[in-house]
């Protein structure tokens, strides 16, 4: 007898629709599992077996032949143990088919129980949009999938629990739809608790409304850290479509299991300077989404940014212009999406105490240029604010005064980046920081008087074409925060400040 259960594949973000199509006929007893499948998949006889002797079931004594197609694509993982199962007891005839608007997807365990799995929620979407809406998952991956609108979404703890469902004895009753909120969880750091550092914070504030890249430079304890990792409360809230963006990502990898459903907080990733290129950018046999994929919608904090290797910084430059990362490996090739915030951290110098009011430096002129050439030009002008750090001085630690709170920084970041989204409504980007050449003339026209300062900062400043139009994305930015419609002098003027830092010249 032949039988048919329909499941997904995921290759990066993209699904696949398999069909485990099984036949059980007379024999002695031999199993064949055809269709691509890696070691994974192969080792799911035993698994399936075993789940079926304790659901109450019988493993036929037959000559099973199963097919996952398309038999072309490999299928990896254990998400397959479910369908296989059931496909099995389908063509056993122990229970009835499924409509063929279901997916079925779960790894079992020895005694039936059915266990989480990677990437539910790309492969949910990709299936619903083909026209599937039942979907056999589960119970600890459901909370993701309970989003999509007319989708049903069964929580399956159990093969026995299936099989009871499926024989009407006990139905299984579909999870409720949810609906989005965004609310954000409590940073660990606030604003208010930065001591001094005006110029930085407000620095910080333009980058945030816009989503520019930021690197921070200063001698040791002057706040870099501290201010990098404040950033995730001042970032707003998450539309529902940032949401599900990042949550696809994060459910490739498992974060997802557990019930946790969509990511609501904005990634905040903070990579150590010995991670390799592979770990930053993607990788793995299996082409899976790196820290900046993860950082998607959020911020990429890089700490002692001239200490990660040459070749991990110089990987950033492609990503940080496109907004995504194609990775390519034996097995697989995968894009994923990649519009993050970059924000870096560095000393002026080897010995940190460059430009330092109260310690001298001890390096050398060679030992400064060698430790700032660690940094290329090239991924320099990817960066829109440089910004100078100095020492926190004693009235300023001591200050009992509270700063400015985050919450307050972030009603002014929330209606920047509202102009924004109805500005760019109909353009296809979110922010000033993605805007193209095109947009940028449509956007960012400078008066006569403009065009003076940004003639006398682009021949004084040396500035590239690239680094020129990251001044025109800040000063629009700067302009938004200010609820000016019109750039003014004065917004292009504080925008070339951020391109002059005397630290980072040799």
């Amino acid at each position: 007898m032949l039988s048919k259960v329909y499941s997904y594949g995921l290759v990066g973000l993209c699904g696949f629709l398999v069909t485990v199509e099984a036949s059980v006929t007379k024999g002695i007893g031999t199993f064949s599992l055809v269709g691509l499948p890696d070691a994974a998949v192969k080792e799911s006889q035993e698994r399936v077996r075993s789940a079926i002797q304790h659901s109450g079931a019988t493993y036929p004594v037959a000559n099973t032949v199963l097919n996952l197609a398309p038999a072309d694509q490999r299928k990896e993982g254990t998400l397959y143990d479910l369908p296989i199962a059931l496909a099995i007891l389908q063509a056993s005839g122990q229970v009835r088919a499924l409509s063929s608007d279901c997916i079925v997807l779960g790894e079992l365990a020895l005694d039936g129980t059915v266990r989480a799995v990677n990437g539910i929620l790309p492969m949910v979407i990709d299936a619903f949009a083909h026209g599937y809406r039942n979907f056999y998952l589960p119970a600890d991956n459901v909370a993701e999938a309970s989003y999509l609108d007319g989708a049903s979404v069964y929580p399956v703890r159990s093969l026995a629990q299936l099989l009871r469902h499926i024989r009407d004895v006990e139905p299984i009753e579909p999870v409720q739809t949810r609906v989005f909120s965004g609310k954000l969880t409590h940073s660990r750091f606030d604003f208010s608790e930065i001591k001094g550092q005006a110029a930085a914070k407000r620095a910080a504030e333009v980058a945030v409304a816009g989503g520019h890249n930021m690197l921070l430079c200063g001698t040791p304890g002057s706040g870099k850290t501290m201010l990098a990792r404040a950033i995730p409360s001042i970032l707003p809230e998450m539309t529902f479509e940032e949401a599900l963006e990042v949550t696809k990502i994060h459910s490739v990898t498992g974060a997802t299991k557990g019930g946790v459903g969509l990511i609501t907080d904005r990634p905040f990733r903070a990579p150590h300077h010995g991670a390799s290129a592979a770990a930053l950018i993607g990788g793995g046999a299996k082409a899976l989404p790196g820290e900046i994929s993860l950082a998607h919608n959020g911020v990429l904090f890089l700490d002692e940014f001239p200490e990660f290797q040459r070749s991990v910084l110089e990987s950033l430059r492609q990503p940080l212009e496109d907004g995504e990362v194609t990775v390519s490996r034996a097995m697989a090739t995968a894009t994923y999406p990649a519009r993050f915030m970059l924000i870096a951290a560095m000393n002026p110098c080897p010995c940190g105490n460059r430009g330092s009011r109260t310690k001298p430096c001890t390096c050398s002129p060679s030992a400064i240029h060698r430790y700032a050439a660690r940094i290329s030009g090239p991924l320099l002008d990817r960066i829109d604010l440089h910004i100078e750090m100095t020492e926190v001085g004693y009235s300023e630690i001591t200050e009992r005064k509270p700063a400015e709170s985050s919450e307050a920084i972030r009603a002014r970041v929330a209606r920047a980046r509202a102009i924004q989204a109805k500005r760019f409504e109909n353009d296809g980007i979110r922010l000033n920081a993605q805007m193209n050449g095109e947009l940028l003339r449509k956007y960012c026209v400078p008066t006569e008087e403009s065009e003076r300062i940004l003639r006398n900062a682009f021949n004084k400043l040396q500035l590239s074409a690239r680094a020129y139009q990251r001044v025109l994305k800040v000063a629009r930015t700067i302009a938004d925060l200010a609820e000016s419609e019109k750039i003014l002098p004065q917004h292009y003027a504080e925008a070339i400040q951020y391109r002059s830092m005397e630290l980072l010249k040799v």
